[in-house]
């Protein structure tokens, strides 16, 4: 894949319609994840799905449309009234790789997203497992 100087990372691997690709396999996941399905009344699915394309799109280069829609992401305070356990973060990132694979990215690229996901995952990790020990 060429890239023009200045492309923005979005820009790198494809914009919109790879992102549009990404969020839509991840869903597909999700709905086949009855744990992690649960977490999504029916009449968010849609919305959570725009939601999330809108975020990542802008985390990585592309148009502002999730800040100029919904503010500033705070993803942490978005997060908090749900119980987020390692179990759930592994479930979400399990999905997100798959729907990674699904994509044809340089591995460069792909590395820096996994890595983002792993690591913003991680943060929003709120709740200990059932049964955990602390």
């Amino acid at each position: 894949m060429f890239h023009q100087p200045g492309e923005t990372f979005y820009e790198q691997v494809g914009g919109h319609d790879t992102f549009v690709a990404l969020v839509s396999a991840f869903y597909d996941g999700v709905k086949a994840d009855p744990e992690l399905r649960a977490l999504y009344p029916e009449e968010d699915l849609a919305p959570a799905e725009r939601r999330l394309r809108m975020f990542l799109e802008q985390y990585f280069g592309g148009p502002s449309s999730y800040n100029d829609e919904r503010g500033h992401p705070r993803l942490r305070m978005r997060h908090a009234p749900f119980a987020v356990t390692l179990d759930m973060r592994d479930r979400w990132l399990r999905h997100m790789y798959a729907a990674m694979d699904t994509l044809d990215l340089p591995e460069a690229h792909a590395e820096a997203m996994r890595d983002y996901f792993f690591r913003a995952a991680h943060m929003l990790v709120n709740t200990d497992d059932p049964g955990s020990r602390s």
